[in-house]
């Protein structure tokens, strides 16, 4: 039965403390056989006035936004066909790779690059999972497609993944993996 014990600064919301709970939670199952009921987190608060390092009392930092909602909301927002608030979620230096593209780094070329494969698209999500990795975020989504064919035609249940990379609260690159060919073959 692990136990995690962490020390934070005052100042995180219950949002933040349970996100890294759950983290902590899932880490500890990466390495150890438990149940995630079997792994006790607890965090210990601490006012910043008991906290020093480099002989300066020091703020802790804000809590990172969710990647995944980040992902939910950009992905949400190109859906509507809402650009301005997808590209608010993308950091400077975005690429993008789908089946059959190179990178792209603009919602246009896509927009361009997707125009003579499908009139309309959207997605039926299974899941968000969000990876944890010494470098950027890591988020996978993951479901189903749904939309209308370049003739008019419906289509739905083409499998679908996609893979965030996100720093700083920002998408820095998206690659797409999905079944369209197969089904228009």
């Amino acid at each position: 039965m692990p136990v995690i014990e962490l020390h934070l600064l005052d100042g995180y919301d219950d949002k933040a403390k349970t996100r890294l709970g759950e983290a902590l939670t899932d880490a500890v199952r990466l390495v150890v056989p438990a149940d995630p009921d079997a792994v006790t987190v607890m965090i210990h608060e601490r006012s910043p006035s008991q906290y020093m390092r480099g002989r300066q009392r020091r703020e802790g930092a804000p809590a990172l936004p969710d990647p995944a909602r980040i992902v939910r909301a950009y992905l949400d927002a190109m859906e509507a066909r809402d650009l301005d608030s997808a590209r608010a979620h993308l950091a400077s230096g975005f690429t993008m790779t789908f089946p059959g593209s190179g990178p792209m780094t603009t919602l246009e070329e896509l927009i361009e690059w997707s125009r003579p494969r499908y009139q309309k698209i959207g997605k039926t999500y299974d899941a968000f999972e969000t990876c944890p990795t010494p470098g950027p975020a890591v988020v996978y989504s993951r479901g189903t497609l749904h939309g209308i064919w370049p003739d008019g035609t419906p289509f739905e249940g083409i499998r679908f993944i996609d893979r965030f990379e996100l720093e700083n609260g920002k998408i820095t690159r998206q690659d797409v993996w999905n079944d369209i060919a197969e089904v228009r073959a």
